[in-house]
């Protein structure tokens, strides 16, 4: 009997890989996540391990022996679920894996963009060493830091803050009380924080849900850190409100559109640090992701329920 596919278009760790030939899988790793060359190079998949590139119905019926959908990371709006599931296909995603290293970049982002970091650091290596006489940073301490979307990694970013001496205020209808943490509505938190950070799962009730009412609210010496998605963001009205100085400033790792033109106006702005979708970019991280997704990938192909389902089959 010839033994289940699994096809990764971009390739995982190798304990992730040893873990599904253990389990007597075949592992094909493929040569790019470009859609034509999933659809033909997965045709014959069984599973597939993907991560942030759209995987729709299409893509779906170029593979008839699909099983599951293992997506490397919490977020899974990149996958056509419905598609998935009318076709009984299960969607599996890594929500614990990566929730610790996610918090830690956006404190380090929140930190970066408080002291002026990367600016500062530009400035020495053009030669301008007093670019920093005019561009001074601020003290975290005494601020108050407001989390939108209080869920794993909202709880972990308070959690790690606590030893800042900042005031932690969050936004989520489902959250219960947290020490150290003091719950408040959407527009208080837009209205008082120093630092918004944006930790929203990306969904149609999320999608373009910050932009220029929000911005209008908020103090203009705060600042937008995004760790989410791009999509949650209306990215025209964040451009005006840095161009105009509505807010100070802004940290972004995820964009609507990426990977992100260098041509886009969010690149020719001075008051704001952009990364590379980075947030979760971490040894570790990887390494918890491709185990997660391999133990689902395994016990979906063997008939077992998997620990982290997305959809119901």
């Amino acid at each position: 009997m010839s033994k289940k596919i699994v096809y990764l278009p971009d390739d995982i760790p190798a304990v992730g890989k040893e873990i599904l030939k253990e389990a007597g899988l075949q592992v094909i790793v493929g040569t790019s996540s470009d859609k034509a060359v999933m659809m033909s190079e997965g045709a014959a998949a069984n599973a597939v391990l993907i991560g942030t590139q759209p995987f729709d119905a299409e893509i779906m019926d170029a593979m008839p022996n699909l099983q599951v959908i293992a997506r490397n990371g919490v977020g899974y709006d990149a996958v056509d679920v419905a598609a998935a599931t009318q076709r009984g296909i299960q969607v599996v995603n890594t929500p614990t894996a990566l929730s610790g290293s996610v918090a830690e970049t956006a404190i380090t982002e929140l930190l970066a963009i408080s002291k002026n970091l990367y600016q500062d650091s530009k400035a020495l290596h053009d030669g301008h060493w007093n670019y920093r006489k005019n561009h001074l940073g601020r003290d975290l301490e005494g601020k108050t830091v407001g989390i939108l979307g209080f869920g794993r990694i909202g709880h972990q970013v308070a959690a790690k803050l606590q030893g800042f001496g900042v005031k932690i205020i969050a936004v989520d209808p489902s959250s219960r009380p947290t020490e150290g943490v003091e719950l408040v509505d959407r527009d208080t938190l837009f209205k008082t924080a120093d630092y918004v950070m944006v930790h929203l799962p990306a969904i149609p009730a999320t999608e373009h849900s910050i932009g220029k009412r929000e911005f209008t609210m908020m103090k203009d010496d705060a600042y937008l850190i995004n760790m989410a998605r791009g999509s949650i963001l209306v990215e025209d009205d964040l451009v005006a409100a840095l161009q105009t100085g509505q807010i100070a400033g802004a940290a972004l790792d995820v964009f609507e559109h990426e990977p992100l033109p260098v041509s886009d106006p969010l690149v020719q702005l001075e008051n704001v640090l952009l990364t590379p979708h980075i947030a979760s970019n971490t040894v570790e991280t990887k390494q918890r992701m491709a185990v997660d997704a391999a133990h689902d990938i395994v016990k979906v192909l063997h008939g077992d329920d998997p620990n982290f389902p997305v959809n119901q089959i």
